[in-house]
């Protein structure tokens, strides 16, 4: 039910069964999905497409607008995808003229104090832990884990199913079923227990790490490194996964771990 106290704009779209708890603020042009939950003193500004059963906790802010001087009012949204948690103090900001929207997936936790900037994309099924900060632009592939404090420059790309370790700088993109740990962040192996958690074979686990042993072990640059993968590896989806990033990485790769590299990485 809608309490008295929330403020809930005439023009906002609330679908049924919609819980919307006191002192929240729903703004027009908003769309909330049957099911959801707005904590209180949550603010829901224009632009807002919240999805089915929906948690979005107290002083949670969705669709505020961008923190980018280019922005200029353009009408653009923040969209977010069923089944997803938003814990307490997430700023969602909407997008701007650059791809008109920003988009958190299905089924995924955004963990307290993260903040999405605008023109973010970020897949289904997605953890990202407190604190994490996304600049404009990223792209998270969906099972991707992000640990707690980590800052993501802008434009970055996350593969899927990537586990970036707890405080990182990622600077650069980091490919999928990776890990990335230290500092400057560094390839430190295939996130297999994390793969097998979610159904992959250890066919499948073992040719994930033959593609990266040619990657980031073999001493190759990247081009002669895709070459070798090519020749040696068979056609699958993982490969092709895997190649099809490398080939679209916009800020360059992360590198593989140095000699110099200190502290095991923790799953």
């Amino acid at each position: 039910m809608n309490q008295s106290l929330a403020y809930i704009h005439p023009g906002a779209k609330i679908a049924a069964n919609v819980t919307i708890d006191p002192f929240a603020v729903i703004h027009d042009n908003t769309e909330i999905g049957e099911g959801s939950w707005i904590g209180s003193h949550a603010v829901i500004f224009p632009g807002a497409r919240i999805g089915k059963n929906c948690r979005i906790f107290p002083g949670a802010v969705i669709a505020g607008i961008p923190q980018d001087l280019k922005f200029e009012g353009e009408d653009t949204t923040a969209v977010i995808g069923d089944n997803t948690t938003i814990r307490e103090c997430v700023t969602i900001s909407r997008g701007t003229k650059e791809k008109y929207t920003t988009i958190v997936g299905s089924n995924c936790l955004l963990m307290a104090y993260v903040h999405v900037a605008h023109d973010c994309i970020v897949g289904d099924h997605c953890i990202i832990a407190n604190s994490v900060q996304l600049a404009g632009h990223v792209e998270v592939g969906d099972y991707a884990v992000i640990g707690g404090t980590s800052a993501v420059h802008q434009f970055v790309k996350i593969g899927k199913h990537a586990m970036i370790s707890g405080g990182s700088l990622v600077r650069k993109d980091v490919p999928p079923y990776a890990k990335a740990g230290r500092e400057p962040l560094s390839y430190v192996g295939v996130n297999s227990i994390g793969l097998r958690r979610r159904g992959f074979t250890s066919e499948q686990i073992n040719e994930i790490q033959d593609v990266y042993r040619l990657l980031y072990l073999s001493g190759l640059n990247n081009s002669r490194a895709i070459a070798a993968i090519e020749q040696e590896i068979p056609p699958s989806a993982e490969r092709d996964e895997v190649l099809r990033f490398i080939k679209n990485a916009t800020r360059g790769l992360m590198k593989g771990v140095s000699k110099n590299a200190s502290a095991d990485f923790d799953e």
